[in-house]
C-alpha cells in the first residue's frame, strides 16, 4: 500500500497539491488496505506530499484498520465527536499549510464539502478522481490473483443456477439457491444485486428478479458477480430451458458472434472505441442495432464499474494489467433478452479470459 500512497504523493508534488482527502470506501481501501462500509459516518484518508498520512474512521473500526495493515496514524472518533476537529488537529500537528487540496468531488456531499472548506477557507479544491482511476486501472499480480478467484466463483454460481432451473420455479427461487451456494463457500457479498430473469423479463437490461415462473421455451439470463478480498467479478450468461424459437436462437447467435469478435479484438494497443464498434457493427448488420443500448463493457476491480469504459467515444488504448468486461446484448421487448459477458485481463500479447463458463448456447 505504501507504493500506492507514494504514487499519489508524487502526483501531488507534480500538481502542487498540499493535501488530499480521500473519502470513498473503495479508494480508501485501495490506498490503505482497510475495507469498510461506514454507512453515514465519515471515513477518510489524509495524504500529504512528504508528511505521514492518516486515516480517520469510526472508533469502533479502529482495531479493524490496524489489523488490515495500516501502519500510520489512525484517528478513531465516537458518534458524539466531531471528526473534523480531529482532522484539523492532525493537519496542524504536521505544520501543513494547505493552499490546494484534492478531494473526490463526485463522492463528497455538500455537507462534507462545507466542513472541509471551513478548515481551509482560502484553499482551492481540485478533483482527485482522474488520478485515482488511472492508478486503479492497471492491476498488479496480487490483484489479478484475487480477481481470478472471484471469477472462478462466478463460474460456479452460473453452473449452480443452471442446475436449479426447473419448470415452475421462480426467478427468486433460482436466485436464492445461487446465493445460498455461494454463502456456503464463504462469500458474504455480491458485486451487485444478482439478476435472474426469465423469458421476456430478460429484455430489460437492468431488470429486477421477481416471482415470474420459468417455463419451457424460455431464455434465462443470469448476471452476477462476487466479491473476494475486496475485488469484484461480473459475468452474464443466457441459457435455454427447453427448445426455443428460431428468433430467440438468431438473437443469441448474433450476440455470441459479437462477443467473440470483441474478445478477439482485445489486445494491448487496441482502442476501447474500436473494440466497442467491433461488436456494435455486427449487431447492427444483423438488424438489431437499436436493441443494443449500452456500452460494450467496463473496467473491473475494487469497484464493479471502473476504468476503462468501453464505448465508441473512448480512444484510450488497452495496456497490460487492465481488467474489463465484454458484454454485448440484444433486448427485444416482449420477445427476449440475451447478454453474454466475460471478464478479461490484458496480457503482454493479448488477453486472458477470466470467466470460463461455456458461451455456446446451453440447454438446461
Amino acid at each position: 500500500m505504501d507504493s500506492r500512497i507514494s504514487k499519489l504523493s508524487q502526483w501531488m508534488k507534480e500538481e502542487d497539491i498540499d493535501f488530499s482527502f480521500i473519502t470513498s470506501p473503495d479508494n480508501v481501501f485501495y490506498l490503505s488496505g482497510f475495507l469498510s462500509d461506514p454507512h453515514e459516518r465519515l471515513l477518510g484518508l489524509g495524504v500529504f506530499q512528504d508528511e505521514e498520512p492518516f486515516l480517520v474512521c469510526p472508533g469502533m473500526e479502529k482495531n479493524d484498520a490496524k489489523n488490515a495493515g495500516w501502519n500510520y496514524e489512525i484517528i478513531g472518533y465516537s458518534d458524539t465527536d466531531n471528526p473534523w476537529e480531529f482532522i484539523s488537529s492532525a493537519i496542524q500537528k504536521r505544520n501543513q499549510k494547505v493552499s490546494r487540496a484534492a478531494v473526490e468531488k463526485e463522492h463528497m456531499n455538500v455537507e462534507r464539502y462545507e466542513a472541509i472548506s471551513a478548515l481551509f477557507s482560502s484553499a482551492a479544491f481540485v478533483p482527485a478522481e482522474e488520478k485515482l482511476r488511472k492508478l486503479r486501472m492497471v492491476k498488479d499480480d496480487k490483484e489479478l490473483k484475487i480477481i481470478r478467484e472471484a471469477c472462478a466463483l462466478a463460474d460456479f454460481a452460473i453452473q449452480t443456477g443452471c442446475e436449479e432451473i426447473k419448470e415452475g420455479k421462480t426467478e427468486m427461487d433460482v436466485l436464492a439457491a445461487v446465493e445460498y451456494a455461494l454463502k456456503k463457500k464463504g462469500i458474504n457479498e455480491m458485486s451487485f444485486s444478482t439478476m435472474v430473469l426469465t423469458g421476456a423479463n430478460g429484455a430489460s437490461p437492468h431488470g429486477t428478479p421477481g416471482m415470474t415462473k420459468i417455463k419451457k421455451g424460455d431464455l434465462v439470463l443470469f448476471d452476477l458477480g462476487v466479491v473476494v478480498d475486496g475485488y469484484c467479478s461480473d459475468i452474464t450468461r443466457t441459457v435455454a430451458y427447453g427448445e426455443i424459437s428460431e428468433k430467440q436462437r438468431e438473437i443469441y447467435d448474433t450476440v455470441l458472434k459479437a462477443q467473440l469478435a470483441a474478445v478477439d479484438a482485445s489486445k494491448p494497443g487496441a482502442a476501447c472505441s474500436e473494440i466497442d464498434m467491433t461488436a456494435r457493427n455486427i449487431i447492427a448488420e444483423a438488424g438489431y442495432g437499436e436493441y443494443f443500448p449500452h456500452r460494450l463493457g467496463h473496467g473491473l476491480g475494487v469497484s464493479v464499474h471502473e476504468y476503462p469504459s468501453l464505448t465508441s467515444a473512448n480512444s484510450l488504448q488497452l495496456e497490460k494489467g487492465m481488467v474489463f468486461t465484454i458484454e454485448p446484448g440484444i433486448y427485444v421487448p416482449g420477445v427476449a433478452g440475451v447478454r453474454i459477458e466475460d471478464d478479461l485481463a490484458v496480457t503482454e500479447n493479448g488477453v486472458e479470459i477470466l470467466t470460463k463458463f461455456p458461451k455456446e448456447l446451453q440447454f438446461v
